[in-house]
């Protein structure tokens, strides 16, 4: 993968339209520099998570410029959490994990990326997000 030097998304559901959906998301409004990937759902399409899928995605969201990983609840938590320990330490060095709500999470964070933020401040920003105020 070359490094284009914008810090990536790895989405993290439950369900693969909902990963899918958020990805599109931040697709529209970070542009397409930002590399965002949606791993949602179980094994044979169910609703869950796939430890093998997310610690694939969480390799390939180690490459370049990292990437900041956003999920939703329970066991996409814990999927995330296992893969970690089976990532090598440089991997790991450029992942940065997100105690972030995932829609606002993930949009904060790609249009954050897409000025060129480094992996830091879009983790900041993802996790900012919780604090947004809607009505």
């Amino acid at each position: 993968m070359t490094d284009n030097g914008f810090v990536g998304l790895v989405i993290v559901s439950h369900s693969a339209s909902l990963a899918d959906g958020v990805a599109d998301l931040v697709g529209q409004v970070a542009g397409p520099d930002v590399r965002v990937e949606a791993i949602g759902g179980g094994p044979g399409e169910t609703l869950g998570s796939d430890g093998l899928r997310v610690y694939e995605a969480l390799r390939r969201g180690a490459q370049g410029s990292g990437s900041v990983v956003l999920m939703d609840l329970g066991s996409s938590v814990l999927a995330v959490k296992a893969a970690l320990g089976e990532l090598d330490p440089d991997e790991r060095a450029r992942l940065r994990i997100a105690d972030a709500p995932l829609v606002e999470g993930a949009v904060a964070a790609g249009v954050t990326a897409s000025i060129g933020e480094d992996a830091d401040g879009v983790l900041r920003a993802a996790e900012e997000a919780r604090h947004a105020v809607k009505l």
